[in-house]
């Protein structure tokens, strides 16, 4: 969480719960600094018996992190959520210095921090799941992005392991930019380690075919769809190279759940689903959500959607294109925010008339109350925004919690999502 206020701010601040963290926070934001010579000396001196394994990438980063953990017989707490600069500092150093293995992930919102990472973290493993277009605006560019995230790639040592996404161009590129030892997971049969037979089985799960290490394994795992194939392949493949038995691993991975509004399978009292994907939204995941979502059986599809996150490029044809790919999905849409018109024209265009294309604005309490008064048993919702617009609190709504907190954006950085928020049942008047 970045503070972004001045100081005539504090007192509006002090008057809600979330303002009074962001007031006492923001110094630590301010020492990163100190904080990352700390975190430094602590992994050079405390730390240095511990096999630290980072993560990083454009998307992906979290879910892949808590697989990695679990499949090293920790769990999916052990891994911090704090992963930016003075968060990502003080990660490492709450890791007890008897710890055998630690798992956290990297992020970054501009150039030359991946390099400052590298050097505090000095990772055994360090996974890049992705490169996509999270940062198209502070770096302007795949290839840009690509070679920040790399950085990350030199902090390991001669006999440290860089695990690839062999699926992904840009994260195939790095293989030739380190001198560390490669190995690569994914789909295409040039990987190391590789899925195939892929067969979805909502709610529950997934099931695969594994290729790994020279041995064959039918793998289950309760994570939904192909996209999410990628972190279990990442956390096998991390997990083998620091020493763990396939068995020990598969079995430990068979336990793990979604993560929270990562496509998350949810059912409703009433016997409907939503498929909840509303912590990120980026071009990819939209796509990757939708695509999901057409290959679910269901009464009705319906479609919520907010906006995309720096999308790559003029945004009325993006716009029109979901839209175009939501129409042939979807028997019904609800679109939060301020690009109604351009979804709307792309899903006519696709064939959805307009009595099926709902124009709430910004107001995420009216949406709600359309989704209640409207579904069936059987019915699916997909769920999907951008994380300051907060869709999850018409989860939460419909869920039965009670939701009062209404705001179009919310750029809280904390830990706590909006089901743990004090504001989420508070009227904002001020």
């Amino acid at each position: 969480m970045k503070p972004h206020y001045t100081w005539r701010d504090i007192p509006s601040l002090l008057r809600t719960p979330v303002g009074r963290t962001r007031v006492w926070k923001a110094p630590i934001h301010r020492c990163w600094p100190l904080l990352q010579r700390l975190a430094m000396t602590y992994r050079r001196t405390a730390l240095h018996h511990t096999h630290l394994l980072v993560v990083t990438g454009s998307l992906g980063k979290t879910t892949t992190a808590r697989a990695i953990s679990v499949a090293l017989g920790g769990t999916d707490s052990d891994v911090s959520l704090s992963n930016f600069k003075s968060g990502l500092a003080l990660a490492i150093l709450r890791i007890p210095p008897w710890r055998r293995f630690a798992v956290i992930e990297a992020a970054i919102d501009g150039p030359g921090q991946m390099i400052q990472y590298a050097r505090m973290i000095r990772p055994d493993v360090a996974v890049v799941t992705s490169i996509g277009s999270e940062h198209n605006r502070s770096l302007g560019s795949l290839e840009e992005t690509r070679q920040e995230k790399m950085q990350i790639l030199t902090g390991l040592s001669p006999r440290g392991v860089a695990v690839l996404n062999g699926d992904d161009p840009n994260v195939r590129w790095m293989e030739k930019q380190t001198k560390a030892r490669v190995v690569t997971f994914g789909l295409a049969e040039a990987n190391d380690v590789r899925a195939s037979d892929i067969i979805l089985n909502w709610p529950k799960g997934t099931e695969f075919k594994l290729h790994a290490f020279g041995e064959t394994y039918e793998v289950r795992t309760r994570l939904v769809g192909q996209v999410m194939i990628y972190p279990i392949l990442a956390a096998i493949t991390a997990s083998f190279m620091e020493g763990i038995s396939l068995d020990k691993i598969l079995l430990s991975l068979e336990k793990l759940s979604p993560t929270p509004g990562r496509l998350e399978p949810i059912q409703l009292p009433n016997g409907a689903f939503i498929l909840r994907d509303d912590f990120k939204s980026t071009l990819e995941t939209v796509d990757a959500a939708i695509d999901l979502f057409s290959k679910i059986p269901a009464k009705r599809h319906i479609v919520v959607l907010g906006e995309v996150s720096e999308p790559p490029g003029a945004q009325g044809p993006i716009y029109r294109n979901i839209g175009e790919h939501i129409a042939k999905v979807a028997s019904r849409a609800i679109f939060i925010g301020g690009n109604f018109q351009r979804y709307a024209a792309g899903a006519r265009f696709g064939g959805l008339p307009s009595s099926s294309l709902i124009d709430v604005g910004r107001n995420i309490l009216k949406a709600a109350d359309l989704l209640r008064n409207n579904l069936d048993p059987g019915d699916l919702i997909l769920i999907k925004g951008r994380d300051t617009q907060r869709l999850d609190r018409i989860t939460l709504s419909l869920m039965g919690r009670k939701v009062r907190c209404n705001i179009s954006f919310c750029n809280t950085r904390d830990d706590e999502r909006c089901e743990y928020c004090p504001m989420l049942e508070r009227e904002w008047k001020e």
